[in-house]
């Protein structure tokens, strides 16, 4: 945006025409004052950036009074910003406001937002002050900021819970001293969509020169109305939005930028509004700031949430197999996600299994799926989340053991400080069971003499390995057992979230080896006799 059609659009909204919605962003100034989430001054620069890069039209940087820290970083993004215009914050005193006009002259389109509170209760509390001579402050401030710079933006503080009459008057007063701006907050998130939508068209109504200055919104999520509120105050005639990454901000936080912009492009057929936000940097962004706030993002958060385009429900796996849209309302990569996912769980399907099998590689016939299907709902049902590697390793597994004479059926172990260990254990031979129960120096070792005892073999064991699949104390274990019998070698895996039965898979899968090789020895000397 030139300055030029800058200065326009902050003047009417009849010029650019009333589709047009700005976004005004705050995470620097208002998301930082969330508790916690205090960013260093180079943090800050790579956030302004950022900011920059996805098309925000104002970059509220800071309070360039609260500290020389916040008026260097203001500065600094004044100076470094490409695009947007940016901002600072002030009070309604002659200090604040000389001191923010310092901090971004050095913008392209520079801006002052000068507030005071209007609601009776701020009024007679917080400032201790009468109607009247707050509207001499809102004359003086909004005037000796309109000397500094040509963007001036004014803010009734509780503007929500102030009288209508008072309000009206106090917007005229605004505007009268030069005010570009007029933003009337929902600042402690009180505020319902159809109350604050009727606000803004009474505001605009009632003053002579509403005409003058785009009308902007700033709503908390106290009642989680946030976004909601906002976009009601546009279709009010509000043509600016106020807002942060990932909604960060005082006590509840603010409204999300990102679930505004995205709820203004989805649903254009009632909301016939336009921005100019690159949504595919939205993902990017919300990380970023995550990273720099260390304030994570909740997995089920809209827009940028880890799940907003994860599935994990068989029905809606699908569903989204067949077509996309039958449970996303927009694309992953329209908000830059790579794709979305099909989160394997105890509620996936199986037509999702086998989608997931062919995406890591396997084809399997109709039983073998059946039975590996069976073995992940198995495992399902024991671990929180199931990765790639948890399904490669259990297939790999199956596709071993499908064709082993000998497998494991069956498997109790008794261990603790007092031994010695016991292991009971069931093998399938061919179709027959059979039972024994031993002991040994350890579970691992129980185990492996009972394997002995049911087939007796004079195979040494070389090779013990036991490594996690996945992270997490529920993590898949993978065993790799290797043996040698009269000089041939040869390995055996398998895997399991119980160590111990993947370590009696893997032993019998080395062993089934070795039988499999002494019937080919077998053969072979037949056949040369």
């Amino acid at each position: 945006m030139t300055k030029q059609n800058h200065s326009s659009a902050q003047t009417s909204d009849q010029t650019c025409g009333k589709d047009r919605v700005f976004i005004f962003d705050t995470t620097l100034r208002d998301g930082e004052q969330c508790p916690g989430a205090s960013m260093t001054f180079e943090e800050k620069l790579e956030v302004a950036d950022i900011l920059d890069a996805l098309g925000v039209d104002v970059i509220e940087a800071g309070f360039p009074i609260a500290s020389q820290g916040d008026f260097e970083s203001v500065s600094e993004v004044a100076r470094r910003v490409k695009n947007a215009s940016v901002c600072g914050l002030s009070r309604a005193s002659a200090k604040d406001i000389d001191r923010c006009a310092e901090a971004v002259r050095h913008g392209r389109i520079p801006r002052i937002h000068t507030f005071i509170s209007t609601s009776p209760v701020h009024m007679q509390y917080k400032l201790q002050m009468d109607p009247e001579k707050v509207l001499e402050l809102i004359a003086s401030s909004v005037s000796r900021a309109r000397n500094h710079v040509e963007f001036v933006e004014w803010s009734a503080e509780d503007g929500t819970r102030t009288e209508h009459d008072f309000l009206c008057r106090a917007v005229e007063t605004a505007i009268n001293a030069g005010a570009t701006t007029i933003n009337i907050p929902d600042t402690v998130g009180y505020t319902t969509p159809d109350e604050y939508r009727a606000l803004f068209e009474m505001v605009r109504s009632r003053v002579p020169n509403a005409d003058k200055a785009i009308f902007s919104v700033h709503c908390h999520d106290d009642l989680g109305l946030a976004v909601a509120n906002s976009i009601a105050g546009v279709q009010g005639g509000a043509r600016q939005i106020e807002c942060t990454i990932n909604g960060i901000g005082e006590r509840a936080g603010n409204a999300a930028l990102e679930e505004i912009v995205m709820a203004l492009r989805t649903r254009a057929d009632i909301l016939p509004f336009t921005n100019g936000i690159d949504a595919k940097l939205l993902t990017r962004a919300s990380k970023l700031v995550s990273a720099v706030t260390s304030f994570p993002v909740q997995y089920n958060k809209a827009i940028v949430g880890r799940n907003a385009f994860a599935h994990e429900s068989g029905i809606h796996q699908d569903g989204m197999l067949k077509n996309a849209h039958t449970y996303e309302i927009m694309t992953p990569e329209s908000v830059g996600v790579q794709k979305t996912s099909l989160v394997m769980g105890k509620h996936s399907g199986r037509h999702a299994f086998k989608e997931k099998l062919k995406e890591l590689g396997y084809e399997l016939g109709d039983n073998e799926l059946q039975v590996a299907f069976t073995r992940f709902k198995d495992l399902a049902d024991r671990k929180k989340i199931v990765y790639d590697e948890d399904i490669v390793a259990l297939v790999d597994d199956e596709i071993v053991s499908s064709h082993e004479r000998i497998k494991v059926v069956e498997l109790t172990v008794v261990a603790g400080t007092k031994g010695p260990q016991k292991a009971a254990l069931t093998l399938d031979f061919d179709g027959e069971l059979k039972t024994h129960q031993a002991t040994g120096n350890g579970p691992v070792d129980a185990i492996f003499n009972a394997i002995h005892a049911l087939a007796p073999h004079d195979a040494k064991l070389e090779l013990y390995q036991v490594h996690a699949v996945t992270e997490g104390t529920d993590a898949q274990a993978e065993v790799t057992v290797r043996l040698s019998e009269e000089g041939n070698v040869v390995s055996g895996k398998g895997a399991d979230p119980d160590t111990l039965v993947a370590s009696a898979r893997a032993y019998v899968a080395a062993l089934n080896k070795i039988m499999a090789r002494r019937g080919r020895e077998r053969l072979e000397a037949i056949a040369t006799v």
